[in-house]
């Protein structure tokens, strides 16, 4: 579903993914299905993971957040959240994830923005 925005939406917005510290580590709160990644212990591991997740045809520019979480903290972004921001100002903030996860949203914001 974000991959189709990203898409249909291309001419509109400029996307990025910001990798924060992994929500589902193989050492910590381990999901079934997941890719094995440990928790990051130093920047270079959390390079090399988000590596591993450009490998999955993320088709944007993936950003990295330090290792004292400043991004995930400035905009609660454990383990998931969605934002669009306008010339610097934020104007639209999802609920965190997952339950509050909801691409969706963001699609109708772009819709009504592009017109």
């Amino acid at each position: 579903m974000v991959k189709r925005i990203m898409s249909d939406f291309a001419a509109v917005a400029d996307f990025v993914v910001v990798y924060v510290a992994e929500a589902h580590p193989t050492d910590g709160f381990v999901m079934s299905g997941n890719v094995e990644i440990r928790q990051h212990r130093s920047l270079e591991e959390r390079l090399t993971a988000a590596e591993t997740l450009a490998a999955h045809d993320i088709p944007c520019p993936i950003l990295v957040d330090t290792m004292d979480n400043a991004a995930a903290r400035a905009y609660a972004a454990m383990p998931d959240r969605l934002y669009i921001l306008l010339d610097g100002v934020c104007v639209y903030r999802g609920e965190p994830g997952p339950g509050g996860y909801s691409p969706e949203e963001v699609r109708d914001w772009l819709q009504k923005f592009s017109g």
